[in-house]
């Protein structure tokens, strides 16, 4: 690691061999927790390559435990994170409204690194048993059209490293790879990603499964659609730029759709969305991110996809999928 580092530290970037070399030797129980931040801290003072973000993915992917989920559509809505917007838990909450609608999704995430609140966060707040167990997540599957895949548990090879970037509090490249190694075998994916170079890369990683797959980066800095601004859309053959009015919706302020200052709060709010006496704003976004999801899998327009997500959360049907996987 020691090599590694000093050529890192002269602005050097890797070839794929060699990125895929450098992260199975950070994993050595040799390497110190220091080594391992600097490593780590390299990559946010000059920024990733595509060579080493897919090298990266793919040896975490190598290392994972996959697992088959019994669907034929099956969906992962799932963002970096990392863009200092402190939102609520937007994508778990829509992927809530996604399951109730009447879609599967395998919800894939982990404990807030630097954010408050992570997707992992919530869902154990709510009393949610994180398991790998095939035969569990396929009985939850079908009993309320969701799952949530805890990505530590499917992820052995990022045990050792988790202290250093819970320690270090902010994100990382790991925070990019996040949305790229869903365990299991998806045929769509919603990603939001808090860069458009981020979003470039994404694309190309993507383009070369068979998944359908778009992703969202919110020109206003967001790893999702705020609705408070221009949204950039990247699909296999198609870019899109859609705004709240593409969902006949007015702009939001931005601190409409803040995060709770704990874990409480952002459950607290998670809940109430769900149970659809959240205040406007918070619905509304939820809502646009489903639609985005459920767009994807119907191939309808927005605003019919934004009129079954909103019918999910007046029916009751959201609530009752987060009420089926915690039974």
């Amino acid at each position: 690691m020691k090599s590694t580092l000093e050529y890192l530290y002269q602005n050097q970037t890797l070839n794929y061999s060699q990125s895929k070399l450098a992260l199975k030797s950070l994993q050595d129980t040799k390497v110190s927790p220091e080594q391992m931040a600097s490593f780590l801290t390299v990559f946010n003072m000059r920024g990733i390559s595509l060579e080493e973000l897919k090298a990266f993915r793919d040896v975490l992917k190598e290392q994972s435990l996959q697992i088959h989920l019994d669907a034929d559509q099956l969906i992962d809505l799932c963002g970096t994170g990392g863009d200092g917007k402190n939102t609520f838990n937007i994508s778990t909450t829509a992927s809530f409204i996604v399951a109730g609608a009447g879609f599967k999704v395998a919800k894939h995430g982990n404990y807030g690194v630097s954010s408050i609140c992570g997707s992992s966060s919530v869902m154990e707040s709510l009393g949610y048993q994180f398991t790998n167990d095939e035969s569990v997540l396929n009985q939850q599957l079908n009993r309320s059209n969701i799952c949530f895949l805890h990505a530590p548990l499917f992820h052995p090879g990022m045990k050792k490293i988790a202290p250093v970037r819970k320690a270090l509090g902010c994100s990382t490249f790991f925070n990019m790879l996040g949305p790229l190694l869903n365990p299991s075998q998806l045929t769509h994916q919603l990603v939001g990603v808090f860069s458009l170079e981020l979003q470039r890369m994404y694309r190309y990683l993507l383009a070369e499964s068979p998944l359908n797959f778009r992703v969202v980066h919110d020109l206003s800095g967001y790893d999702e659609m705020s609705l408070t601004g221009k949204v950039k859309l990247l699909e296999q053959d198609a870019e899109k730029l859609i705004d709240a009015s593409t969902f006949h919706l007015k702009p939001l302020d931005p601190c409409s759709i803040e995060g709770g200052a704990n874990i409480e709060e952002g459950k607290a709010i998670l809940l109430s969305v769900l149970a659809n006496r959240a205040p406007e704003a918070h619905k509304h976004v939820a809502c646009a991110n489903a639609a985005l999801a459920i767009q994807l899998l119907q191939q309808c327009s927005f605003e019919d996809a934004f009129a079954m997500a909103t019918e999910s959360v007046e029916s009751g049907e959201s609530l009752n999928a987060l009420k089926q996987l915690l039974s």
